[in-house]
């Protein structure tokens, strides 16, 4: 082990009250490490925003555009998941006609920065949460290191499933509903979003329910950290799921009950999902803790 990670360990135990071994870290030692982490994290998102920007027309043209089209292949999907289910054309969606607009001159570089950007941060979020677990590990035991094993890859693969979530079942219901949305019977409003706008709403889909489905890992480190038990989650099912409901709110710009229920659906089975981890975990933990002494 090296002599600064024998440092850090003795910082953080003396943080939470125990008696250290060795030299103790000093608190501008520390943010000198976190100085470092961040560093790395800025450098490697600045690398991969940089790629992203030089095939930046690809991306906004094949996955930027992609779910405001009709030949997305959500809509075509559904459609045609409903005729097999023999329920008409009821999961078959409008058309979907807009045009986006641009009102600034920098419009469209400030855009595709933005679009790199985003593009780096979910491409590089594995990256992201090991940086943030290399900081973390040095405060925790032996058991709770144990614990925490395979933490990035659930992890990981829980923010790629919401993101894919909100990308290609959230995002073309909320934009067909929106460019499909009229105000008064006149037809006096023309429905032409701006360029920012739209990244932005797409962004909120993707980001917002990739860290919403981090919901089970959270549950399953915490539980694994004695935190939270399958008991507390019960008692509080019913705020949480109100909690819930706000979130989807949040997460979703279009007002429509549709895409609400949407999100709201799959983060209530996700919280009963919770439970059932953390009721496991807490058997498991309790076993193992009757090792451990």
């Amino acid at each position: 082990m090296s002599n600064s990670t024998t440092e850090r360990k003795a910082f953080f135990k003396s943080l939470r009250g125990k008696e250290t071994e060795g030299a103790e870290m000093s608190f501008m030692d520390h943010l000198e490490v976190l100085r470092w982490h961040i560093f790395r994290v800025a450098l490697v998102l600045i690398v991969v925003a940089f790629v992203a920007f030089f095939y930046v027309d690809w991306i906004f043209d094949n996955i930027i555009l992609a779910p405001s089209r009709n030949s997305f292949i959500t809509y075509s999907g559904l459609c045609n998941l409903g005729h097999k289910l023999h329920l008409g054309d009821s999961l078959c969606m409008p058309p979907v006609n807009f045009q986006l607009l641009g009102q600034t001159v920098s419009g469209p570089f400030m855009s595709a920065i933005n679009i790199s950007f985003i593009s780096a941060i979910v491409v590089s979020f594995p990256y992201l949460i090991w940086e943030l677990w290399r900081f973390v590990k040095p405060a925790l035991s032996a058991k709770e290191i144990s614990y925490a094993r395979g933490s990035i890859g659930w992890v990981s693969l829980c923010f790629f499933s919401g993101a894919a979530f909100g990308y290609y079942l959230l995002a073309p219901f909320t934009f067909n509903f929106l460019a499909n949305f009229q105000l008064g019977k006149l037809g006096v409003y023309k429905y032409m979003p701006t360029l920012d706008d739209y990244i932005d709403t797409l962004t909120s889909l993707i980001l917002g329910c990739g860290m919403a489905f981090e919901l089970p890992v959270l549950a399953y480190i915490l539980s694994k950290l004695g935190l939270i038990t399958p008991k507390f989650l019960k008692n509080y099912r019913k705020y949480a799921y109100v909690i819930i409901l706000v979130v989807a709110a949040v997460i979703t710009p279009s007002p429509d009950w549709t895409s609400q229920t949407i999100v709201a659906v799959p983060l209530i089975i996700l919280y009963e999902i919770s439970i059932f981890i953390s009721k496991r975990v807490y058997k498991q933990r309790q076993e193992a803790e009757k090792q451990w002494d």
